[in-house]
């Protein structure tokens, strides 16, 4: 049992984490990595086309490109613009070409072609950061060195109170103070499972939730409270930041009368002066 002081409620919440996961394992007994894939390299190179794109979509796609280039090999010698054509569906296929063939490149030059199975070794290769080295690590060599904070592990593990951070990096660094270390490769597939499943970002199926009663925001959502209670927690963070509202304008200044040439001036003068 853990006490977290919870961003939804703004008081102690007590979280049951072997409950949590049993829940969550009996809603989802099919959680896993949903990437196709072959071996850590195939992984890794799913992982990194994953980066702004739905996992159906990269599915679609890698079979044509490791059927092409199955292995970093064949992968470093590829020509960039056939490996932008056949991921291009993907989205942003100039950077994550340029992310592939870099990894490639260095697995082969520096870890004889076979992708390392060390954080610190993954986080050397181009286009890998710890979310997509937690995924290699976890799924393709089952060691659990940190916990794949996904954009759905993200959302949950703060709605359900696990965590207060804003970044991935200390969302990760939270949930592995209280998540048992045997579980931290499959809470993550349990996470993202709850994600698209139940727990969706704008409109999170409460009523049907296997963990409801786990949730500190799940009333907020029921009673339509989740909307006031987003807006103030920005407002809060807005002040605290010293940003509450935008500094009042001035006044804007009545513009002068444009003053007459010269030479009309004059002529005018001369004017008035005859008619005396």
């Amino acid at each position: 049992m853990f006490v977290i002081s919870t961003l939804a409620t703004r008081e102690p919440t007590e979280v049951d984490m072997v409950l949590l996961i049993e829940r969550l394992r009996d809603a989802h007994p099919d959680a896993a990595c949903a990437l196709r894939h072959e071996n850590p390299f195939q992984l890794l190179v799913a992982t990194i086309l994953s980066a702004q794109c739905t996992d159906e979509r990269v599915n679609k796609v890698t079979p044509v490109l490791f059927a092409r280039f199955p292995d970093a090999e064949s992968m470093k010698a590829a020509d960039p613009k056939e490996i932008e054509e056949i991921i291009r569906s993907t989205g942003f296929y100039h950077n994550k070409t340029k992310s592939i063939r870099g990894a490639a490149e260095r697995i082969v030059a520096a870890y004889q072609g076979r992708v390392p199975a060390r954080m610190e070794d993954l986080l050397t290769l181009p286009g890998v950061a710890r979310k997509t080295a937690n995924v290699v690590l976890g799924v393709g060599y089952r060691v659990a060195d940190g916990i794949v904070v996904d954009t759905h592990v993200f959302r949950v593990s703060r709605r359900l109170g696990l965590t207060r951070a804003e970044t991935p990096i200390q969302v990760e660094q939270d949930l592995m103070k209280i998540v048992p270390r045997s579980e931290w490769i499959e809470f993550a597939h349990l996470l993202i499972f709850h994600g698209r499943r139940v727990c969706a970002a704008r409109s999170p199926q409460c009523g049907v939730c296997t963990v409801q009663d786990l949730c500190p925001s799940a009333p907020l959502f029921l009673n339509g409270k989740a909307r006031k209670a987003k807006k103030a927690g920005k407002a809060r963070k807005a002040k605290k930041a010293g940003k509450a509202g935008k500094p009042r304008k001035p006044p804007k200044s009545r513009p002068k009368p444009a003053r007459r040439p010269k030479r009309k001036v004059a002529r005018a003068a001369a004017r008035k002066k005859r008619g005396r």
